[in-house]
């Protein structure tokens, strides 16, 4: 597999599991010894970090694994743990000799205990208060608490999860029998669940914890699991174009598939909690502590079928304010993908300026018409080379390319992508595990597009977008705009294993500057607000990410120098800023959310508290929806939840004939990126770049 074959999609299906239960638990068999034998010599002699599993090591994996079995310290006791304390020391031989029992009955351990404490609940709910007048309140986040030193410990904890379920199911509108009937087929599901358990099921967890101590990309497959991979890097998975990822007992969306259903219906966001699927007519299936292989078989379908998702926003608090939404399966074809361009009208005291806007949702090229010599295969950089010969033929001042959600793909596309832009030169330093690097570039004479250039970027542009980005503002080839990018600067390959394969990181990515791409992103030069929370959503919220560092820079010529007006435009920009509602609105969202995240690190248990809370932060949401929507001369919303429900929220404000237009928040980036740029090329004659005269 070549390094342009082997980067894929930036944001891949994390397949870390919720964990699954068992009564008997399986023993290790002949191949998951082997495997994970071959996991260990992978780690230590071919991944990009220097791996090694000794002492030191076993400690960091045995509380990986402890981690992901009980990441919110539930099930397990301090005297279950200590029981085990000498895997913190022996974990290493255990994976280097495919010695794995001790591991297997630390997880018949944990199943015991969830399979006890599922009958707990079921027996719970005969006795369950359903008055919801307590005055006490459930801890979100358990990561860093102790672990119980009792069952009475734990039996109080779980009394307080339960409360907090029957709550949630109560508020959002079930009689109090129907809720008792909820969590009882949702506890028996699960319980249901325990039996299935089988040995495959263990070995991946096991591995779960052994790779996700090197770094956060590093991965076994399982044969199941392969398959599901190869379906979504072929982009043939019929289903919604979602990349979900396991949260604890949830299931999370991490980013949507550029052209996919649910990135076209527009109401499912990255970071939102699915928390219930459903086929066309038939009930909702909770899959709440669902394995995540598991949701995606409910989630994917036959093309044209509809799935109904029941959803928590990713920036709520609790899961109290859910919604259910309908997304039509389809199957993601490559045209769905193609870059697409648009003239923006940007008006000033001289009249109109025309500026052109190339969308490029990804990196994509189609390798099998590429491979067979075919002259016209597609791939972004002949899609965006004719989308700018239509803009030039429109006389625009400048050109703006879109990257925002666009998570990567063929590191060739990003390497002549940029060819388009300069005459000649490196585009990207790849340093292996051995410290040798390799320098790509374009080898091409002259280039397609010499004007003013701008890059729109977010939190969702990774990998190969990053490669982009980081090239064009080291050649001071144009400006980037937005918001810091995702920060994924390494290379995985796919090797076959015995059983399974495993996806290992290889390689780091480094700008011609010599600076990383990897944690830290690509740095805007004109900074945009973010509803995209960094602390969900990118490398530097992924565990065990490895870490930004620098080589030696390459040698380039600069085609510019943006740096010395970016005071100016940056000045230019907020006062457009603080005039435009949209713009203000991006803000004081941005701004709410993280209060919200910091204040809220429990919730109440008391039905008139929770209520409140909830109504409050209702009120404030609509309160900025609303004065965004009257300084536009909108109509107003009575109930913030209709703006999220009827793909209002984040400011969509197109008309029922208007449907598939972009959304205004969206739009309002478009169009100042249009304004930054044309006061780029207007601010002086004296930075045309040095293309034309080489």
């Amino acid at each position: 597999m070549s390094l342009f074959e082997s980067v894929g999609r930036a944001l891949s299906l994390s397949l870390l599991l919720a964990a699954p239960t068992a009564l008997a638990i399986p023993s290790p068999g002949d191949d998951q010894r082997q495997a994970a034998m071959e996991v260990a010599e992978s780690l230590r002699y071919g991944h990009y970090a220097d791996v090694r599993l000794d002492d030191q090591w076993s400690t960091r994996a045995f509380q990986r694994y402890l981690d992901i079995l009980d990441g919110q310290r539930a099930y397990l006791l301090q005297s279950d743990v200590d029981q085990f304390a000498d895997l913190s020391m022996t974990m290493d031989d255990a994976i280097l000799d495919g010695e794995l029992e001790r591991t297997y009955e630390l997880y018949d351990l944990y199943q015991q205990r969830v399979t006890a404490r599922l009958d707990w609940l079921i027996e719970e709910l005969d006795q369950l208060d359903m008055s919801f007048d307590s005055d006490e309140r459930l801890e979100l986040d358990r990561e860093d608490a102790p672990w119980a030193t009792s069952e009475q410990e734990l039996d109080t904890l779980w009394q307080k999860r339960l409360a907090d379920a029957a709550l949630t199911l109560s508020i959002s509108g079930q009689e109090d029998e129907e809720v008792i009937d909820t969590l009882r087929d949702r506890y028996e599901t699960q319980r249901h669940r325990v039996e299935q358990t089988n040995a495959d099921d263990i070995f991946t967890i096991l591995m779960a914890g052994v790779t996700g101590t090197i770094d956060p990309h590093t991965e076994y497959l399982s044969p199941r699991q392969s398959e599901s991979f190869d379906i979504q890097m072929r982009l043939s998975l019929e289903g919604i174009g979602a990349l979900l990822q396991a949260d604890g007992e949830y299931v999370k969306v991490a980013s949507l598939v550029p052209g996919g259903p649910a990135e076209k219906d527009g109401a499912l966001k990255p970071a939102d909690r699915i928390i219930a699927v459903g086929q066309e007519g038939e009930d909702m299936v909770n899959v709440v502590g669902m394995r995540l292989d598991d949701v995606v078989d409910l989630i994917r379908g036959p093309k044209g079928s509809v799935v109904n998702l029941e959803i928590v926003p990713g920036e709520a608090v609790d899961m109290t304010r859910s919604t259910v939404i309908d997304i039509t399966r389809d199957t993601v074809k490559l045209e769905d993908q193609a870059a697409s361009s648009e003239v923006i009208e940007v008006e000033r005291d001289d009249g109109t300026h025309r500026i052109g806007m190339i969308t490029v949702p990804a990196f994509y090229v189609d390798f099998d018409a590429w491979q067979a010599g075919e002259a016209d295969y597609r791939s972004t950089t002949r899609d965006v080379a004719a989308e700018i010969e239509k803009l030039k033929a429109e006389n625009v001042e400048g050109i703006v390319l879109d990257l925002r959600n666009n998570g990567g793909g063929a590191l060739q596309e990003a390497n002549s992508m940029i060819g388009l832009f300069i005459d000649r030169g490196p585009t990207v330093q790849v340093r292996d595990a051995r410290g040798r690097i390799s320098l790509y570039g374009d080898t091409d004479s002259g280039s397609l597009y010499d004007g003013p250039l701008a890059v729109l970027v977010n939190r969702l542009s990774a990998s190969a977008s990053e490669i982009f980005a980081g090239a064009i503002q080291d050649y001071g080839r144009g400006l980037i705009v937005g918001s810091n990018t995702f920060g994924k600067g390494t290379v995985q390959t796919l090797s076959d294993l015995n059983y399974g394969q495993i996806k290992l990181t290889r390689a780091k990515f480094y700008r011609i500057s010599g600076e990383s791409t990897q944690n830290r992103g690509v740095k805007p030069d004109v900074q945009f607000p973010s509803l995209i929370d960094p602390e969900i959503i990118g490398e530097s919220s992924l565990d065990n990410a490895l870490p930004w560092d620098t080589v030696s820079e390459v040698q380039y010529r600069s085609y510019g120098t943006p740096r010395q007006y970016l005071k100016e435009l940056r000045e230019r920009h907020r006062e457009r800023a603080d005039e435009h509602p949209n713009f203000h609105y991006l803000e004081e969202r941005a701004e709410l959310a993280t209060r919200m995240r910091e204040q809220h690190t429990s919730i109440s248990l008391n039905r008139d508290q929770r209520q409140q809370e909830a109504d409050t932060r209702d009120e404030e949401m609509l309160a900025l929806e609303n004065a965004r929507r009257e300084a536009l001369g909108l109509e107003l919303l009575e109930d913030w939840t209709d703006a999220r429900s009827s793909g209002e929220e984040s400011g969509d404000t197109a008309q029922p004939d208007e449907s598939e237009e972009d959304q205004p928040v969206d739009h309002a980036e478009v169009e100042e990126a249009a304004e930054i740029l044309l006061d780029f090329s207007l601010l002086g004659p004296s930075w045309q770049y040095a293309i034309k005269n080489q």
